[in-house]
């Protein structure tokens, strides 16, 4: 008989490769693509039907319309006002989300096994028999004005919202800042018109669960007939800030916000591996040079991170930082030291495997369950990409070299390129 010491954690074993299923793909008589992964084992049902978010297909004095459009989306059908559609899915534990992203749009429905067939033909109804109320339309302006007004008070958020105009141009929709005066402008009909004309451009469908032949057949005769649309359009260029820096001064803040970042490149691209690298060394996990250097040196924050955002065309690179005031200056330039070192000397033995077990762990419990990975799916799946992405990535972890880290540096990250947002 083997006696386990329970004084020794087990060795830390690193996989050599990663065996993902992939969903079962239905495409229904509309044309719209349906991606299931079952789970025997787990009566939670998942159902996500995302878009497009179209938000470049409204005119720039109407750019808040897909935002109430589909916030209002439970405020009441031509079967039921709002008061009973949130209490009939309270009754069924059910739970409805809005989808908002740059690039994607739609609702999803958490439900279970016992409660599918009855909750379905209900969340169908939202994509279709939506009614707007008038009523309601004035109450979320209201409070969509309220926290535009709020949100213009917080550095965080304020450096945010700067810091997409100067990445994306404040004509792009990426870059748009909302107003209060952007809120006036939208009226009832205009919801009524994006809801019937550009909500559902090429909808695809997300189901994870516990679903049997008959309750997936259920769900592919409730969307077969979903009105798609199809609309042949490609969002506007990025047009970056010409100045470098964005600065909003306010005399009573106690703190700045401060964003550093830039442009990157997609996921498609044969670097991005190695830029996620370089990134979580610089700022990306809670033993990360910055917060070494800027936190727990220095004491000049509480926090500092450095994290890659995803879009389709092109990732973007961005350091957050809520800072003393008065050190917002000394904050940046030490960002721009650590990414100059960290482009300049190899990163030693000690460190690099801390971060690549580190890296390792956190892409292995990002397939923990079968929610993690239809999530992991779609992210590859919206930029064309397959799960190969996710072995080559996984390959890359365990192998990686210094002198790759600091190649990856000298190439993308440039001080011209970056810009620089404070606020406070």
């Amino acid at each position: 008989m083997t006696v386990v010491d329970r004084s020794k954690a087990p060795a830390f074993q690193i996989p050599e490769h990663i065996a993902l299923t992939k969903p079962q793909k239905r495409t229904l008589k509309n044309g719209v693509p349906l991606y299931f992964f079952p789970t025997p084992a787990i009566d939670a049902i998942k159902i996500e039907i995302n878009t497009a978010s179209n938000k470049h297909l409204v005119a720039k004095e109407k750019a808040l319309v897909p935002f109430f459009t589909l916030h209002m989306l439970m405020e009441g059908t031509q079967e039921k006002n709002s008061e009973e559609i949130d209490h009939f899915f309270d009754h069924y534990a059910s739970e409805i989300e809005v989808i908002s992203t740059f690039e994607q749009s739609g609702l999803s429905l958490l439900t279970t096994k016992k409660h599918f067939a009855s909750v379905l033909p209900v969340f169908r109804s939202l994509f279709t028999e939506a009614v707007f109320p008038e009523k309601e339309l004035e109450k979320r302006k209201s409070q969509k004005s309220l926290t535009i007004s709020i949100q213009k008070g917080q550095n965080g958020a304020r450096a945010n919202q700067l810091y997409r105009k100067a990445l994306f141009g404040s004509h792009h929709p990426y870059g748009f800042v909302a107003e209060e005066c952007d809120v006036e402008t939208v009226q009832r009909e205009d919801l009524v018109d994006f809801y019937h004309n550009t909500l559902l451009v090429t909808p695809e469908i997300f189901v994870t669960g516990n679903l049997e032949e008959n309750e997936i057949d259920q769900l592919v005769k409730a969307f077969e007939d979903l009105p798609v649309i199809q609309i042949s359009d490609t969002l506007p260029d990025f047009e970056v800030w010409p100045e470098k820096r964005l600065t909003e001064i306010k005399e009573k803040s106690v703190q700045s916000s401060i964003r550093l970042g830039q442009h990157l490149i997609p996921k498609t691209h044969e670097d991005y591996h190695a830029l996620t690298v370089f990134n979580t060394i610089l700022g990306g996990y809670f033993g990360s040079r910055l917060i070494k250097n800027i936190r727990e040196e220095k004491g000049h924050t509480y926090g500092i991170y450095s994290s890659i955002g995803n879009l389709q065309l092109s990732d973007y690179w961005v350091v957050m930082a809520d800072v003393q005031k008065g050190y917002a200056e000394e904050v940046i330039q030490e960002v721009y030291k650590e990414i100059e070192r960290l482009k300049n000397t190899p990163v030693q033995k000690d460190e690099l495997e801390i971060v690549r077990n580190y890296m390792i762990g956190n892409f292995l419990s990002s397939f923990s369950n079968a929610f993690d990975l239809i999530n992991r799916f779609k992210s590859i799946h919206q930029v064309g990409l397959d799960y190969d992405f996710y072995e080559t990535q996984l390959a890359y972890f365990r192998d990686f070299k210094p002198e790759e880290i600091m190649e990856i540096g000298q190439k993308y990250f440039k001080p011209e390129n970056i810009i620089e947002v404070i606020v406070g």
